[in-house]
């Protein structure tokens, strides 16, 4: 008899991406805007904070029940004093099989990702949208080089934190510009570069659908210019559609939420940094699961609670998207991770 847990249209819980702050060192235009997460914005007092030892026993409980990949994500999870200390927590739990991050990679210094890999890390994602400073600068909005990010990637790759996958955020008019130039530099490197859709998450980006532009338009670009090939999903739910260089140089992803939505295979479930569940990106309400943790709830207690959050699960907002559901308040990204 299947006794795995499964939401209303039969997904498995396998993967679950935890937030371990809302603070970022970018303020990149379409996640986390100037204009409104500036110097009087009000971040999370650290007292709100899940503690490591509560994500442990979040994560060990979840893992029970089916979840087999965590990724750490934030705002930007490095931001979070000696994360690798959490690492080493996660990295202990049996029936964990993948442990990854997710970063811009300001703060990926060789000696951070060195301490990251020997606490249990796996791997890593590293966002860059473009290898032209002003491009990139503009992007992330507070002046950071590319040299910086590519040498964060390198670091990466020293330390055994491989493959590396690169996260490129598309934006018609912005960086579609920049889409061969990217191909072309980490083609033969041995990473994984993965070009995304520009997607309404949360309700301060200013998302419009003019603006995306579509995988299979990013896909035929690169084809032209270097053939490609499908390959078949890693495992069922993985987000990115892969396609490999049919010279062998390697392989791209893309993530296409917009014009190719994968909600009937998501997995995923979201922790943010203060302890609420969301069971989408795209969602508009969350689950107080600190509330448990700090009322002296049992483990059975919260298991039933993860049971119950998880079962009745029916998001699937890519698949219903429309311009009414551009007026739906949604979580911001920077709150719950990418």
């Amino acid at each position: 008899m299947d006794m795995t847990l499964r939401d209303t249209l039969h997904r498995p819980l396998r993967d679950l991406r935890v937030s371990v702050t809302d603070r970022c060192t970018f303020r990149c235009t379409y996640c986390m805007p100037k204009e409104v997460f500036g110097r009087d914005f009000q971040f999370l007092p650290r007292s709100a904070l899940l503690t490591f030892d509560e994500i442990a026993r979040l994560a060990r409980l979840a893992i029970v029940q089916g979840v087999q990949k965590i990724r750490l994500t934030g705002g930007e999870p490095l931001v979070r004093r000696d994360l690798e200390q959490l690492v080493a927590l996660l990295a202990s739990i049996d029936g964990l099989a993948d442990l990854t991050l997710t970063t811009n990679g300001a703060l990926l210094t060789p000696t951070k990702a060195r301490a990251l890999k020997d606490a249990g890390l796996q791997r890593i994602t590293i966002s860059l949208d473009a290898l032209d400073d002003a491009i990139f600068m503009a992007m992330n909005d507070v002046g950071f080089p590319v040299a910086k990010v590519l040498a964060a990637i390198e670091a990466a790759a020293t330390a055994g934190l491989a493959p590396v996958k690169i996260n490129m955020v598309v934006k018609r008019g912005v960086n579609e510009g920049s889409i061969l130039a990217m191909a072309r530099y980490f083609r033969g490197s041995g990473h994984i570069l993965r070009f995304i859709e520009y997607m309404d998450v949360g309700t301060t980006n200013g998302w419009r659908m003019e603006d995306v532009v579509p995988a299979a338009a990013i896909v035929a670009r690169i084809n032209a210019a270097w053939p490609l090939a499908p390959v078949d999903p890693t495992y069922t739910g993985e987000v990115a559609t892969r396609w490999r260089y049919v010279d062998g140089s390697g392989e791209i992803g893309v993530i296409a939420s917009v014009t190719q939505p994968f909600c009937r295979t998501c997995t995923r479930a979201r922790l943010s940094a203060e302890g609420w569940l969301y069971t989408c990106l795209f969602a508009s309400q969350g689950h107080d699961l600190r509330a448990l943790l700090r009322g002296g709830a049992s483990d059975a207690e919260i298991t039933a609670t993860l049971h119950a959050i998880w079962r009745g699960r029916a998001d699937r907002y890519s698949e219903i998207r429309s311009a009414h559901t551009r007026a739906f308040t949604k979580v911001e990204m920077s709150y719950i991770g990418g």
